[in-house]
């Protein structure tokens, strides 16, 4: 197998999904990489590092002319640019609430696996997990440096890997701090606490659909003055109505006289630690569809399987299909086809 890895291009993006150690263990395996030049120089990792590790270092279209491109960030225009017809992309790919970018994929024929949507057995997701780790332990730090001193009060909306790496690092600069899991977010229990908080943390994540609003404008209204909203769920719209997507050059602004970071790649911004967790995540999947060729990857693997998104141009997710307004189609008949 071709697998071809090409630069992020998505502003603020200094990650790179498969660092050189990763190289070596799929080359090893038989198969081809094919590194776009310059694709790790945000990590610290040169073109010489990719060679050294047995890549070819090519251009951005040969980096896509690829039966399998692994990536870190959802396509952008200049990868549009680039994409070659048919291709396999695996990648964060957050397509709720991206019709436009869904129709485009699908009048490439592109396959679509989402980083975001593979789940084990366990009902874990094993490939977002450390990159909510990574946005969760960032969330306090940021409220610090915007309040000017350590949040006092810090409610975490959501109890998964963001949401208890998020509490973690609020306790460690001494916070007082209360977690909401889906389940006890009440109205009710929500504006209390939110009432009360320096920071709120959004670390809601439901696969494969919007984030519910916890944070309607009229809550938000009534916060604190110059407290910090930090919406790590934003790619997902986001727990509070008032968030908007912000980027690194630009990352906050001020809604209702409470500041919000909206973020949606937060990581980026430990791009050396969050890389090597992200390879690490990415090297089993890709050395089974490497093995097996990934269609038959997908039928035998049941993680890889629930994140396909859409095959060979067919949306194969329902929601994605009615939000796009394309057809759907079930996965099996779309392999079948």
């Amino acid at each position: 197998m071709i697998v071809g890895v090409p630069r992020e291009v998505k502003p603020g993006e200094r990650r790179v999904a498969v660092v050189p150690e990763t190289v070596r263990a799929i080359v090893e395996e038989g198969h081809d990489v094919q590194v776009e030049t310059r694709a790790g120089l945000t990590v610290g990792f040169d073109d010489e590092a990719y060679r050294d590790a047995g890549a070819t270092v090519v251009t951005a279209r040969d980096a896509w002319d690829a039966e399998l491109v692994v990536k870190v960030k959802e396509m952008q225009e200049e990868d549009f640019a680039s994409a070659q017809r048919g291709s396999a992309v695996f990648a964060f790919h957050h397509l709720v609430g991206a019709p436009q970018r869904t129709r485009a994929m699908a009048a490439l024929g592109l396959t679509a696996i989402a980083f975001e949507m593979v789940r084990d057995a366990a009902g874990r997701f094993p490939m977002l997990a450390p990159m909510s780790r990574i946005a969760g332990r960032m969330a306090p730090a940021i409220a610090q440096a915007e309040l000017g001193r350590a949040p006092a009060r810090v409610l975490v909306l959501g109890a998964g890997q963001a949401g208890h790496a998020a509490e973690s690092a609020a306790r460690k600069l001494g916070a007082q701090v209360t977690v909401l899991r889906r389940a006890t977010a009440t109205p009710q229990a929500v504006e209390e606490h939110a009432l009360q908080a320096d920071l709120v943390v959004g670390a809601v994540f439901t696969a494969g659909e919007a984030t519910p609003k916890l944070l309607p404008r009229t809550l938000v209204r009534r916060m604190k003055r110059g407290a910090v909203i930090v919406d790590i769920c934003i790619e997902e719209g986001g727990v509070a109505e008032t968030s908007r997507p912000t980027t690194h050059e630009s990352p906050t602004f001020v809604e209702e006289g409470v500041i919000h970071y909206c973020v949606g790649n937060m990581p980026a911004a430990w791009p050396r630690e969050a890389s090597a967790a992200l390879s690490d995540s990415v090297l089993p999947y890709v050395l089974d569809m490497g093995r097996e060729g990934i269609e038959a990857a997908l039928e035998a693997n049941a993680d890889l399987r629930g994140a396909v998104l859409l095959w060979n141009g067919r949306v194969v997710d329902r929601a994605i299909a009615d939000e796009s307004g394309l057809p759907y189609t079930a996965l099996p008949e779309a392999l079948a086809s």
